[in-house]
């Protein structure tokens, strides 16, 4: 969390931490985090099916993630979620920590991003500082300087 908080206030985003226990499924974070202001996102880091190509799509706590439809949209035959090694591996993370911000770990670009298009235009969002006894709101104007910061290319999908 430490790096997170260091990298956005360098870059001058703007953002409200909000401590709570560890949660590890969107029904943990909705008990200890649902009075937080924002869209709460759920963060799949996926891999094609031959690892050659790696993902994080973000989207809606709440929303269903067609991994097929979104398949099609990236053409790739298959989607599959990835091993936690290459996690550690390409963006420096643990499984129940994965966010947007981990992309922060990923300087040579090789995660692409996608993201849904209701988290896209959100007022405010809400994401793990990388580790999941934390979140941080943002607002869309603070959420969108970090993705221009990141330089990682994006990829807005409507699942």
């Amino acid at each position: 969390m430490i790096n997170v908080k260091k990298f956005l206030e360098s870059h001058r985003i703007e953002y409200v931490l909000h401590e709570h226990p560890a949660v590890y499924t969107c029904e943990e974070a909705e008990r200890y985090c649902g009075d937080i202001p924002g869209l709460a996102c759920k963060n799949l880091f996926l891999r094609d099916s031959r690892g050659k190509r790696f993902f994080l799509a973000v989207l809606p706590a709440k929303k269903r993630a067609d991994l097929k439809k979104l398949g099609r949209i990236l053409g790739v035959d298959k989607i599959t979620f990835a091993d936690s090694e290459s996690l550690k591996d390409k963006l420096g993370l643990e499984a129940g920590s994965v966010s947007p911000f981990g992309l922060i770990n990923d300087t040579i670009g090789e995660v692409e991003l996608c993201l849904d298009k209701d988290v896209y235009i959100a007022e405010t969002v809400i994401f793990h500082p990388n580790v999941n006894t934390a979140s941080l709101e943002l607002s869309r104007r603070m959420f969108r300087k970090f993705l221009q910061i990141i330089d990682h290319e994006v990829t807005i999908v409507e699942l």
